[in-house]
C-alpha cells in the first residue's frame, strides 16, 4: 500500500461485492450496504458493465470475493452458537458486515482492524453516505510498521480471556512470508478458543498456463498501484505451518471445492478459477 494512501484493493473489492447485487442472479451474498458505499457514481458504473466490471476475469474476482465473505459469515453463525462474543475483522478494508450485523442483540462486538490512512477512508465514505457506526463496532487503526496489534486490540476493549472469531480476507498474499506467520501465532495466542478464516494464494505455477498469464498481468498491474503480491503458500506446507502454529483442524477450500459449495448449479459464468484457497484454521 502507499504511503499516506488508502489501500487501492479494498476499494477495488468493495466495487466487486456492490457489482454482485446487481450484475448476478442469484445473489450468493446478500450486501445492501456495498451499494450504498459505492456511491452514485461507482454504481453508474457497475450497472454499465463492460469490461471493468463484467468480463470472465472479472467475475472469477467477484466469485472469490462473495464466496470467502460467505464462508466467514457460516463460521460465524457456528461461532455464536457455540457462544463466541468477539469477531475481529483483520484488513477490514471496506468490509459491509457490522453495518448489519444480524447478531447485534445477541452482544457480538465487532473490531475492525486495518491500517489508518484505509480506516480514515472509510469513515469518510460512511460519513458521506450518512451511515451510522454501530455502537458494536470498534475501528482498530494499526500500523504494522510501528504498531503491535495485541496492545492496539486490547486497547480497543478486546478481551483475550474470551474466546473470538478472526476473519483476515484479502490480506496474506499482500505480506511477506514472514508477516503471514506471524499473525497464524499472534492469532493463536491471543484468546481462547481461537478460529481465523483467511485466503491465501497457491503458487501460480500450480495454475493452467493461460490463468497465469492472466494472473502475471493482474499481479503487474497490482504492483503498479503499490500492492504487489508477496506471499505464495503449497497447501500442503501451509497446513504444516498451522499445525506447527498449534492449529488443530484446517479446513482447505480451492476452487474446486469452492465452486461445489457455491457455484456448481449457476449457469451464468459466475465460479472460481486459479490459485485462491479459503482457509477455516481452528484450535
Amino acid at each position: 500500500m502507499q504511503r499516506n494512501k488508502a489501500s487501492y484493493t479494498a476499494q477495488h473489492m468493495a466495487q466487486i461485492r456492490a457489482a454482485h447485487q446487481v450484475l448476478d442472479t442469484p445473489l450468493v451474498l446478500n450486501d445492501p450496504v456495498a451499494v450504498t458505499l459505492a456511491g452514485v457514481d461507482g454504481m453508474a458504473a457497475i450497472r454499465a458493465g463492460g469490461i471493468r466490471f463484467d468480463s470472465q476475469v472479472q467475475r472469477t474476482l467477484r466469485a472469490f470475493a462473495v464466496a470467502r465473505s460467505c464462508v466467514v459469515e457460516d463460521e460465524l453463525e457456528l461461532a455464536i452458537t457455540r457462544g463466541i462474543r468477539q469477531f475481529v475483522i483483520l484488513g477490514a478494508g471496506l468490509d459491509t458486515f457490522a453495518y448489519g450485523n444480524p447478531y447485534a442483540n445477541q452482544d457480538l462486538k465487532v473490531f475492525e482492524v486495518d491500517h489508518p490512512d484505509t480506516l480514515i477512508m472509510k469513515r469518510e465514505r460512511l460519513a458521506a453516505m450518512a451511515i451510522t457506526p454501530p455502537k458494536e463496532l470498534t475501528f482498530v487503526p494499526v500500523n504494522f510498521e510501528i504498531d503491535k496489534l495485541d496492545e492496539r486490540l486490547h486497547a480497543a476493549g478486546f478481551d483475550s480471556a474470551q474466546p473470538a472469531l478472526f476473519s483476515w480476507l484479502g490480506v496474506s498474499m499482500y505480506l511477506p512470508v514472514k508477516a503471514v506467520r506471524f499473525i497464524f501465532q499472534y492469532v493463536k495466542t491471543t484468546a481462547p478458543g481461537i478460529s481465523i478464516i483467511f485466503d491465501y494464494m497457491a503458487p501460480l505455477s500450480s495454475t493452467h498456463f493461460s490463468t497465469r498469464v492472466r494472473l502475471r498481468v493482474l499481479a503487474c498491474l497490482l504492483a503498479l498501484k503499490g500492492e504487489p503480491w508477496r506471499a505464495f503458500f503449497d497447501p500442503a506446507e501451509l497446513t504444516e505451518i498451522l499445525k506447527s502454529t498449534g492449529y488443530r483442524r484446517m479446513d482447505d477450500m480451492d476452487w474446486h471445492a469452492i465452486n461445489a459449495r457455491f457455484f456448481d448449479t449457476r449457469t451464468d459464468g459466475l465460479r472460481v478459477g486459479g490459485p485462491g484457497h479459503i482457509m477455516v484454521a481452528r484450535t
